[in-house]
């Protein structure tokens, strides 16, 4: 070693050494030099010290504002005592957090932007909530941006829903806080009767000012779910409800919905739809796929998890694997697909009250590897591979006696670039009865042939909207918060970790946060507020990882991963749990299933598919 070449020292314990003796100092009232003052309160400090550990002295004596050479500064918006804790905490790194203290040294961490002691607040709160105070609690963590707690609030106040409804939060929320609370498929209950007891009581708290606000409550109660009996022995006999036009249209709806099965489509999804959080009454659908010679399917089988078995169901009236699956109004549809030589634009839909396939209108354009989701009673299906590229086109499916309401906007582009000369053969009306030869012979020609064709059509229309930014094959669709979120997937030479979302009412497509990984084939789905996205193939490995979206704070947040490696996994939310179903795992498809359970942070096996071996689409049905 050169004699001449410097030595540096480090002294690991000189920080922590340094600042207690500048807490002494002052301490001793000793080269301070500000002075923040609260009501009657002062509190002596050193303006470095606080430059350098609160980002908001750090902006105030850094920049031309006017305190940066004040000696006296006045501080607005924070309370004397939490202000006292903060500055010990500046120069100690400790501070002491109890049920006295918390929110206002939440309220001054906040404003002083020390975020690890709002955190440290946040988190003193979360382990305390209680059903007397989780709904202030998440008011107050609303008013803060504390995502976590706000979370963390919403959690508890699904899991102990019934208890929370009973406490005098609940009973003084305002109107339109209940509705958002009771519209919340997250809900932990044992039957819809706990929300309707809930509504009634929170009306009857002060039925001369709330009475009027019943209908707009009640239509967010899922009375349909309600037992015929209780429907006519406690909720048609209340004289609230009794004494409203609207409500009494409510309960009669439920009441047809039980007795009348053949009509169960025209009532509202949103007000039949059980909660995730309730006993889970509804059947997993795995439709098509593939043979374990990679042969397609036109096989669906159902899953019971009361008794936790597969079991065969009506197959569909052609081939399809790769194939798109949305449940609306209690229907299961399977869009596209590819029947083991062409690309598919057809469509059918299952009754599983009459319990067999119809056929739907045709799409624009042949789709498989296609996402689609159900959102206000419409169906979309986001890009797919039509045989020679990967799509950015997006088309959205409602039946003809779906109200407009809001216009939605369209982007003209989408239109002309994939509708062509296939509009008029394809768009949805009923024909006459002349041209039914003519245009089977076309689907026929163009999709490979229907295995039966018998029966009417339903009655619905196809509507291109805007087109994605990417042009995306064997990504992830699902409906989530009002929007349609379209995730990863590949256009034929790149794969993608970006995620977008699609707006009905601004008819816009926007980008949002990328995940963690890139990923095509995989499993996306909904659960307690976040979206999931669930293994793939990322262009060198196939995937077994699990990544979460919160919307709230526009981050993805890893997950345990699944016991399985699973590319072409589907994936679907329904009990409180998500369902990965099937797959390849990079040497086989697959026929195992398993469930995750975000309360324990578990994947468990469930049983595996008894005639399927990977390659399926999924959806969720109610079974009566």
């Amino acid at each position: 070693m050169d004699g001449n070449s410097p030595v540096v020292f480090t002294q690991t314990s000189h920080f922590a050494a340094s600042f207690p003796i500048m807490e002494e100092i002052r301490r001793q009232g000793k080269l301070c030099d500000i002075t923040l003052k609260v009501g009657d309160h002062s509190f002596s400090a050193h303006r470095i010290v606080l430059a350098a550990a609160v980002p908001y002295f750090h902006a105030m004596f850094t920049t031309d504002m006017v305190e940066c050479h004040q000696k006296d500064i006045t501080m607005k918006g924070i309370d004397a005592i939490a202000l006292e804790a903060l500055i010990n905490f500046v120069y100690s790194g400790r501070i002491a957090i109890d049920h006295l203290n918390v929110q206002s040294l939440m309220v001054g961490a906040s404003f002083l932007q020390l975020t690890e002691v709002r955190d440290a607040c946040a988190d003193f709160l979360s382990k305390r909530l209680h059903p007397q105070n989780v709904l202030g609690i998440k008011s107050f963590a609303d008013a803060l941006l504390s995502f976590g707690l706000v979370r963390a609030a919403d959690d508890f106040i699904h899991e102990h829903f019934s208890d929370v409804s009973k406490g005098d939060e609940f009973l003084s929320l305002e109107p339109n806080a209940l509705i958002e609370l009771i519209k919340r498929d997250d809900l932990r209950v044992s039957s819809e009767e706990q929300v309707f007891e809930a509504v009634m009581s929170w009306v009857k708290k002060d039925p001369e000012t709330r009475s009027s606000s019943l209908p707009s409550l009640l239509v967010h109660v899922r009375l349909p779910l309600l037992s015929p009996r209780y429907l006519a022995d406690h909720v048609a006999k209340e004289d609230l409800i009794r004494r409203s036009h609207e409500c009494r249209d409510l309960v009669d709806e439920a009441r047809d919905y039980h007795l009348m099965p053949e009509r169960r489509s025209l009532v509202k999804e949103a007000r039949t739809h059980p909660r995730c959080g309730s006993p889970f009454i509804d059947h997993i659908f795995a439709v098509g796929g593939l043979t374990k010679s990679g042969d397609s399917l036109s096989t669906v089988e159902s899953y019971d998890p009361t008794v936790g078995r597969w079991s065969m169901s009506v197959p569909m009236r052609m081939l399809r694997s790769r194939v798109g699956v949305g449940v609306m109004r209690g229907q299961l549809y399977a869009f596209g697909g590819y029947n083991g030589s062409v690309r598919l634009s057809t469509v059918e839909a299952f009754n599983p009250v009459e319990s067999r396939w119809k056929r739907v209108p045709s799409m624009h354009c042949k789709r498989s590897a296609v996402g689609a989701a159900s959102l206000d009673d419409r169906l979309y299906v986001c890009g797919g591979y039509d045989g020679i590229a990967s799509l950015n086109s997006v088309e959205c499916y409602k039946l003809e006696d779906v109200e407009e309401g809001v216009k939605r906007p369209t982007d003209n582009t989408a239109v002309s670039a994939r509708v062509g000369g296939n509009s008029g053969r394809r768009s949805g009306r009923r024909r006459r009865e002349g041209e039914v030869d003519e245009v089977l012979r076309l689907w026929q020609a163009d999709d490979g042939g229907l295995e039966e064709d018998e029966g009417e059509e339903e009655d619905g229309v196809w509507e291109a909207v805007a087109l994605m930014s990417k042009h995306r094959s064997a990504g992830g669709v699902v409906a989530f918060q009002g929007h349609i979120y379209a995730l990863g997937g590949h256009d034929g030479l790149s794969i993608f970790d970006s995620v977008e979302r699609y707006d009905p009412l601004r008819g816009q497509w926007k980008s949002v946060s990328p995940m963690s990984s890139r990923r095509c084939r995989l499993g996306a789905a909904a659960l307690n507020g976040r979206v999931y996205a669930c293994g793939g193939y990322g262009g060198s490995t196939f995937l077994s990882s699990v990544e979460a979206y919160d919307p709230r704070s526009d981050r993805w947040s890893a997950v345990k991963p699944m016991n399985v490696t699973r590319s072409r996994v589907a994936l679907v939310s329904g009990g409180g749990c998500l369902w990965a179903v099937g797959g390849y795992d990079g040497a086989a498809n697959l026929s195992t299933m398993e469930t995750y359970d975000p309360r324990a942070n578990e994947w468990t096996f469930a049983a595996s598919m008894c005639a399927h071996e990977g390659g399926v689409g999924v959806g969720i049905l109610p079974m009566s």
